[in-house]
């Protein structure tokens, strides 16, 4: 029974670990909640009255989810200095809250400030978001100057539990967030396994079905990957313990994903294009049963198993495990390999690459292991994995001051944009209500955090009203409930609060209906509630939202094409630097930090992918854009992944006996990169007209066919550059660079 029980609460911390990587949005969740509890608690102990309650509840909040630092001091710090910035906003907006004109002035410059303060880092983006919020929660609950000493009393108090909440009762440190990652790593990438062994057996009517389980597998293991190398610097003990959790995180995604694409190949007519494992409702390649005898399919279903045991059983030891991992690293040796047709036999090497990954990764997230059960296949990969190992160099490069001045600098041109907007919105919100007109320019300030184009302003205002709309409906429902009752009010907003803040990651409109619903039984506490009062929030809303698309449009305007354009620029040049840096290593070059180049072009990649969103989501009137972007972003992932797979090969050179420089590789390789710069100068200026070039295949231009798997370089090498060739060559189509193919 007690190892029953075990085993279910090991699923279900896997599951809650797969879903919530590093318990970021629990933590968050159980945070907040906790501090405005504390809050409340303090408060109600000393009588105050329910106006004071709302304010420190509404103060905790904001004390807590604006502090955005990672190391513990310098959250203190920022709490600390975040205390008197909020005293002298809520005392500004109680002073300034009957003197109208000089008010909205106020405001107005203060969120200036709160937004040009983003260009100052963590820091500077919370005490702007403190002064903001606090401020407009002295105009929530109606401050005035005779009652400013209460209000001080009641910051106080929210600051100071917010604090201890932070540092005592839900501690967060570096070490454990990455601890947690990699956890969340490991059940992901079980999962991933697991959808593989679904693709394995799906017959024609599944194999859409669970082609998009692989997807988004692969997609969700990529996410958690980003997530832990963002922080490594802060929990890992030194930059050499960091670069070695980083290369083994990146082995076992690439490894993984390779696997993926060759069980695919396998159970198709044709080779599978890595394209299909990256471009959302693909359809799926014409799949039969696996080819070769079926006791092949039997084993391979039986070492898939095995192959998801030793993953989700990472800290586990035993005789047991030993025998599995023996086996899957004995299929690196061609003569363990089963009968069976040549497709088949990949999968089967691919088995035995990925064990070998998540052995390195265990290695590096747990220390060195029993031995003692090694087989000879896998004793040779531990000594390839500590010769790695060994080789590591913590060498890091500084990322490039940001270069633009004055209004073209990102955070000067928002402040710009937002002060407009917000100037709009209280004028347009003053129309409409001279009590709440300050919803309007609450959510014109919102629209604008994190979105950087008209386009995303737009897709986040929309989201927003939705939100608001749904939640109106449900804060009618609540108050209902509720009635006179406080204290079963304060519970269900402190349930919202929990719900707003878990879901914010997910779902900006869940976010929005959380908020609104919780607003409603917070005028319900302050006896303010009516139905008028909640419709006039959707008016505001939507006049807010309005604002600010507004203002983004027509004020500094930065378009979502010129956005992702931009980003498109980066990638494109980051995806160069990579592939020249790795292929000339590659070569025989001198070694270079392969796995920093491509962390920068993931975090590109990544931000591009956010700034197509306008372009792909649903209600876009523009079909075919939606289209195109959504290819364009597949086939750079599809660029990004052979690129990382040339690096991590690249960085096994000194210790691996099965690769070796290769000189032609730097001449074969010359096309690919010239037609990723070609495609990237077009991009930039519509006015370049030089085409991309295709020709012989990169096995062909070396000379040969690529056979020599052992001293020269390897079949991967040669299909990692073949596919990324063929991948930059399909980006010139949906962007309008003409293609080439030279005469013979």
């Amino acid at each position: 029974m007690k190892a029953a029980g075990r085993s279910v609460r090991a699923r279900l911390r896997d599951r809650l670990a797969a879903s919530d990587p590093g318990l970021l949005r629990l933590t968050a969740g159980l945070r907040t909640v906790g501090a405005v509890a504390l809050t409340l608690a303090v408060l109600a102990s000393t009588g105050s009255d329910i106006t004071h309650l709302v304010a420190g509840a509404m103060a905790a909040m904001v004390a807590t989810f604006s502090i955005r630092e990672r190391r513990r001091g310098a959250q203190a710090v920022t709490l600390a200095v975040g205390l008197p910035v909020a005293l002298v906003s809520v005392s500004l907006g109680a002073v300034l809250n009957a003197r109208v004109v000089v008010g909205d002035v106020f405001f107005v410059v203060l969120i200036f400030c709160a937004v040009y303060g983003r260009r100052f880092g963590d820091r500077g983006t919370a005490l702007g978001l403190i002064g903001f919020q606090v401020y407009f929660l002295s105009l929530f609950v109606g401050a005035a100057a005779s009652g400013l000493p209460e209000l001080w009393a009641v910051l106080t108090v929210a600051f100071a539990c917010s604090a201890l909440v932070r540092f005592a009762v839900v501690p967060v440190t570096p070490t454990g967030t990455l601890g947690r990652l990699r956890q969340a790593f490991r059940a992901r990438l079980g999962r991933l396994v697991s959808a593989y062994l679904a693709l394995l057996d799906a017959g024609p009517d599944e194999v859409d079905k669970a082609l998009e389980d692989v997807r988004e597998g692969n997609a969700r293991l990529h996410e958690t990957a980003l997530m832990i190398q963002s922080r490594l610097e802060e929990g890992t003990p030194d930059e050499s313990s960091a670069r070695l959790v980083q290369r083994r995180i990146a082995d076992a995604e690439i490894a993984a994903e390779r696997l993926g694409l060759l069980l695919l190949s396998a159970r198709s007519a044709e080779r599978a294009d890595t394209l299909t494992l990256h471009l959302p409702g693909a359809p799926a390649p014409e799949v039969g049963r696996l080819p070769g005898p079926d006791e092949s399919t039997a084993v391979l279903r039986r070492d898939l198993l095995a192959l998801r045991a030793l993953v989700v059983r990472t800290g586990a030891g035993g005789t047991g495990v030993a025998q599995l991992r023996n086996r899957l690293l004995g299929y690196r040796d061609e003569e363990n390999l089963p009968a069976a047709t040549p497709a088949v036999r990949d999968v089967f090497r691919a088995v035995g690459e990925t064990a070998r990954a998540v052995m390195g990764l265990r290695v590096a997230l747990e220390g060195p292991q029993d031995e003692s059960d090694d087989s000879p296949a896998t004793a040779r990969s531990r000594e390839e994995l500590e010769a790695e190992d060994a080789a590591i160099d913590a060498g890091e490069e500084a990322e490039p001051a940001e270069r633009r001045r004055g209004l073209q600098r990102p955070t000067t041109r928002a402040a710009v944009q937002v002060a407009v907007g917000s100037t709009l919105a209280i004028a347009g919100g003053e129309l409409l209500s001279t009590d709440r007109w300050y919803w309007a320019v609450l959510t014109c300030w919102i629209v604008f955090i994190n979105t950087a184009s008209t386009g995303e302003i737009l897709v986040k205002g929309y989201r927003r009203l939705l939100g608001t709309v749904f939640g109106v409906v449900a804060g009618i429902v609540l108050a209902g409930l509720v009635g006179p009752h406080t204290w079963t009010a304060f519970v269900l907003v402190l349930v919202l609060i929990f719900t707003m803040f878990y879901t914010a990651p997910l779902s900006y409109t869940l976010m929005s209906f959380f908020v609104t619903a919780m607003l409603g039984l917070l005028y319900t506490l302050l006896h303010t509630y009516s139905w008028e009062v909640l419709v006039l929030r959707v008016e505001e809303t939507a006049l807010g939202a309005a604002c600010g698309v507004v203002a983004a449009a027509l004020v500094l305007p930065v378009r979502t094409d010129r956005r992702t354009d931009e980003l498109l620029v980066t990638v494109l040049e980051r995806l160069a630097e990579v592939t020249e840096a790795a292929v000339g290593q590659l070569s025989g070059g001198p070694a270079g930090d392969l796995l920093d180049q491509a962390r920068r072009l993931d975090q590109a990649l990544g931000d591009l992918r956010s700034a197509t969103q306008p372009l792909t989501h649903p209600v876009t009137p523009l079909r075919a854009r939606r289209t195109t972007a959504r290819y364009v972003v597949a086939l750079l992932e599809t660029c990004a992944y052979h690129a990382r797979s040339l690096a991590a090969t690249a960085e096994l050179l000194p210790t691996h006996p099965s690769i070796a420089a290769d000189p032609r590789l730097r001449g074969a390789a010359v096309r690919t990169v010239r037609n990723i710069v070609t495609i990237a100068d077009r991009v930039a200026d519509e006015d370049v007209t030089a085409p991309v070039e295709t020709g012989p295949s990169i096995a062909s231009l070396l000379g040969g066919d690529g056979a020599a798997r052992y001293g020269r370089i390897t079949d991967r090498v040669l299909r990692h550059l073949e596919r990324l060739d063929e991948a930059v060559v399909g980006l010139a189509r949906p962007l309008g660079v003409p293609v080439r193919t030279p005469e013979h």
